[in-house]
């Protein structure tokens, strides 16, 4: 029995299908756990039951309900490439559902990963604080603007948002300033609270220390880079987390004519950012390693931006190994 949910933040469909591709049961109910179970009580009687939904912001809440509480066995669908295979001019939720379930019974729905729940919890707690530091600088930029179109001229002597920086602009009584300082403080000390949970558990992650020692890769970027990827056994070979990433160049061969393109940017974008981020820090601090002089050779080419994504791509290669084999860095 093949079971296809269309999930949606107030509602599901949900289609059951025999191994013949017969609907059994195609109802909409309420996006509730109690109401979810009381389904599967009342519809499935087969123990080989499997059951598909796309991903999407609702998914995990239920996908952990069904698997873990039903002890059911869930795959999640990738919603892009699910489209791709079967793409239809009418759409409808029961449609949806029915399509799904008959995907799942095919064979041919294209699986994402689920990493379990400690990744998850990591995988949370990371992008909380990128997602708090992203907001932080929505406010520096601004309080930058307003500094900006007032034409205000603050001593170069003082680094931006320095506590000497701040009593500066402090001293210009300007309300939305004064208020967009108080967040910004609000902020320095959720981001400081975060950022103490993380180092306490990159320190104890095994994985995430062995990372660390990789030049560029500090406890935050470790941890997130750990949380994104999961299993590194999932990937055959250091090109496929790349790829993961998005940072290889897309590729159109037709004809027998091949080129290749600006990177696909599809997968993780946050392992993509993080990647970035390290091979900056990378460069900067560690001006004889192979990494930094492929990436000062390309730049006189190819220009800063091309060569710091081809310098992350390297640079995750390395992460790549140094997970796969668990050991240390070793500098070459």
């Amino acid at each position: 029995m093949f079971v296809g949910m269309d999930l949606h933040k107030n509602y599901l469909q949900i289609a059951v299908m025999n191994d013949k591709g017969k609907v059994l049961e195609n109802s909409r109910i309420n996006n509730d756990l109690k109401q979810v179970g009381r389904f599967f009580d009342e519809n499935i009687n087969d123990e080989k039951v499997r059951v598909v939904m796309e991903s999407s912001s609702v998914w995990y809440n239920i996908y952990s309900y069904l698997s873990e509480e039903k002890h059911l066995n869930v795959v999640l669908s990738n919603p892009v490439k699910t489209r791709a295979i079967a793409s239809a001019k009418i759409k409808t939720d029961k449609l949806d559902a029915a399509k799904l379930a008959n995907l799942l019974r095919g064979g041919y729905i294209a699986e994402c990963y689920v990493p379990d729940r400690r990744i998850m919890d990591l995988r949370e707690l990371v992008r909380h604080r990128a997602t708090l530091v992203r907001m932080r600088t929505k406010l520096k930029n601004k309080i930058h603007s307003i500094v900006l179109m007032k034409g205000i001229q603050i001593s170069s002597r003082h680094c931006s948002f320095t506590h000497l920086y701040n009593e500066e602009l402090k001293k210009l009584n300007d309300y939305r300033i004064n208020g967009y300082l108080h967040l910004i403080e609000s902020l320095d000390s959720e981001i400081k609270d975060v950022s103490k949970k993380i180092m306490t558990l990159a320190k104890e992650d095994e994985m995430a220390s062995l990372l660390m020692t990789i030049p560029g890769i500090g406890y935050y970027s470790a941890l997130l880079i750990v949380s994104e990827i999961g299993d590194i056994n999932r990937f055959p070979d250091s090109y496929h987390l790349c790829s993961y990433a998005g940072l290889v160049p897309s590729t159109h061969s037709s004809g027998g004519i091949t080129y290749h393109g600006s990177i696909t940017k599809r997968g993780s974008k946050y392992l993509r950012w993080i990647m970035l981020e390290c091979a900056h820090v990378h460069i900067r601090t560690n001006k004889s390693s192979n990494i930094t002089q492929f990436y000062t050779r390309l730049a006189k080419i190819k220009g800063s931006s091309k060569a710091a994504v081809a310098a992350a791509s390297k640079l995750l290669k390395i992460v790549f190994w140094v997970m796969k084999e668990k050991r240390k860095y070793h500098y070459s």
